[in-house]
């Protein structure tokens, strides 16, 4: 979603962020970088969030107003200066970070010009929480001979433990976040940064798709007989659908792969339970997302293991596989054109 050929940065500052306060250090202006660096700088920074195609929205629990990062960035596009729209955040992740197995580390501010996203340009905020750094050689040449090597330590893309990308469109900014090291606390997510996965095509397509994937594979089996190869059957159905549509609807959806009228009514029934335990909603009609569809499509597992040594796999053809039992146990016998 994100495109980045024209984007370039115009101001950066560091601070050292220490949890007992003991290294902490606070810039008092920003960090001067070369032209020639700002290439390399960008990509460093922006590479993690290329690939990431959730969007996320500032909430809060009684008023939107009340969310204090939405409050200092708000400031920040109104001109507020990077140098003191840093420091406030700094102080702020100091207020919330209190969770005793939370790291210290480097905080990057990085204000980002003409960041694309479809075919709109967007200025936007980078912070950056940096955890571990990478070790490299570094080795000096003059003339002949090699001067000197060291051991240095520095920051590549993978580092970048904690991160988020505030763009500032028309309305309400889009966000992008990296949580990597999210074991330690979720301080990050829903102390700091506060937000939910913004409800678009995107959010809906990423949803329906778990859900429908749960229905099949855990609650159909609660409520019916069904094999698993019929289920793996309703999950190609389900891929096959998606994949060929535009747009969603669910009445289609519950006609053209689940069929049966008293399936169709516990899937329905299932995904209301679904959006109420997941405190989500899922629109009955909705644009596709082909990006949702193509991450959501790795975790439809459509494999038969047998006693752990033997796996059927079903891509298709669900009507050459066939299911028994006789004297030597279970059987499935596989029907088939050619050999490859």
């Amino acid at each position: 979603m994100i495109v980045t050929t024209d984007t370039y940065i115009s101001e950066i500052i560091c601070h050292r962020f220490c949890i007992d306060n003991s290294h902490n250090i606070l810039s008092s202006r920003n960090t001067s970088i070369e032209k020639a660096d700002n290439l390399l700088l960008k990509n460093i920074l922006l590479d993690v969030f290329v690939s990431h195609n959730e969007v996320y929205e500032f909430v809060h629990d009684i008023d939107i107003d009340l969310n204090v990062l939405r409050k200092i960035v708000k400031e920040f596009w109104d001109k507020e200066d990077l140098l003191n729209t840093s420091k406030k955040i700094y102080y702020y992740l100091k207020d919330v970070a209190i969770h005793p197995k939370i790291k210290d580390g480097d905080l990057v501010f990085a204000k980002f010009e003409d960041v694309q996203i479809k075919d709109s340009y967007y200025e936007a905020l980078g912070i950056y929480k940096i955890e571990q750094k990478e070790s490299f050689l570094q080795i000096d040449l003059n003339n002949e001979n090699v001067s000197s090597m060291r051991i240095l330590s520095g920051i590549l893309s993978k580092n970048i433990d904690k991160a988020c990308l505030i763009v500032f469109t028309k309305g309400e900014p889009w966000i992008f976040v990296i949580d990597k090291n999210n074991k330690d606390a979720q301080y990050w997510i829903d102390d700091f940064l506060h937000i939910r996965q913004r409800k678009d095509e995107y959010a809906n397509t990423q949803n329906v798709m778990a859900m429908a994937k749960n229905f099949v594979t855990k609650e159909l089996p609660k409520e019916f007989e069904v094999s698993k190869a019929d289920q793996i059957d309703l999950l190609n159905k389900s891929l096959k659908f998606f994949k060929e549509k535009d747009t969603f609807d669910i009445e289609d959806f519950a006609n053209e792969v689940i069929e049966q009228p008293e399936v169709i009514e516990s899937f329905h029934n299932f995904k209301r339970n679904y959006e109420s335990e997941n405190d989500i909603v899922i629109d009955d009609t909705f644009a596709i997302s082909n990006y949702a569809f193509k991450k959501q499509q790795r975790s439809y597992k459509r494999i038969i293991n047998l006693d752990k040594k033997i796996q059927i796999i079903i891509n298709g053809n669900r009507q050459n596989v066939e299911q028994g039992e006789d004297e030597r146990g279970k059987y499935y016998k596989v029907y088939y054109s050619e050999e490859e």
